[in-house]
């Protein structure tokens, strides 16, 4: 990498981030829903058989809730490149000599910083509740989930750029696509218990591959075979994110 495409970098995530530091109550505001699962839904799970005998069902829940959070938070990163485009502000930063690939970066590693930021706050509240930590398991979780968030967040710049000029086509993925995905995760509950068109359907869908990862390193066990799958789930994203990303970043604008 070379020292402006660094310093370009430099100057779009501090101008992504700093609203972002002075007004830290935004990150809570965007966390409305997960902690709303985790206080009121997640107790609830204690009392259903799918979790008899399997320890603390928090272990299954929180990582859950991660994804949830990673589905609602970087996937609407490029909602604020589309009022961009929109508005005409984007146009004045394109004039700039700024790296136009640095403009993908810089505003991916904003939403890396909030995804951590917010998912070390679900974990620390899940403790209390009844939530086992492996710090070693949770680590290596969280880089998976900031992979998974990074291509996410990239994919949605892509669907942001893709639907001007009215955004019809970005409201239309986030709301009718989104959803049903994150639903046949198996975030909430189990997918066995399901029927087996619904199991089918979740076999192919790739975040449920990472979500059984994550709960997976969460209770330490390392060696599971579906850390390997999620690994390569998260990491394909990330780069089908960050590839078209760039790419649309260089000529879709």
């Amino acid at each position: 990498m070379s020292v402006p495409f660094l310093r370009d970098t430099a100057t779009v995530f501090s101008r992504e981030v700093t609203p972002m530091f002075r007004e830290p109550l935004g990150l809570l505001f965007t966390m409305g829903q997960p902690l709303l699962f985790l206080f009121l839904f997640g107790p609830l799970l204690g009392q259903t058989q799918s979790f008899a005998g399997q320890g603390s069902h928090w272990q299954w829940f929180v990582p859950g809730i991660l994804i949830m959070m990673c589905l609602s938070g970087p996937m609407m990163a490029g909602y604020m490149l589309l009022v961009e485009l929109i508005g005409g502000s984007m146009e004045r930063m394109l004039v700039t000599p700024l790296d136009r690939t640095a403009m993908l970066v810089g505003r991916t590693l904003k939403e890396f910083v909030a995804l951590l930021a917010q998912a070390v706050l679900i974990i620390a509240l899940a403790v209390p509740l009844g939530f086992r930590l492996h710090p070693a398991g949770v680590l290596a979780g969280l880089v998976m989930l900031v992979v998974f968030g990074v291509g996410l967040g990239a994919l949605s710049f892509v669907l942001a750029i893709a639907s001007r000029p009215g955004g019809d086509l970005f409201y239309g993925v986030t709301q009718l696509v989104m959803f049903p995905l994150m639903l046949l995760s198996g975030v909430l509950l189990p997918m066995d218990s399901g029927p087996g068109w619904l199991q089918t359907a979740a076999a192919l869908n790739p975040i449920s591959y990472i979500v059984e990862a994550e709960r997976s390193l969460f209770s330490g066990r390392f060696a599971d075979t579906s850390v390997l799958y999620g690994t390569v789930a998260a990491c394909a994203i990330a780069v089908i994110g960050l590839v078209t990303g760039t790419r649309a970043m260089r000529r879709g604008i």
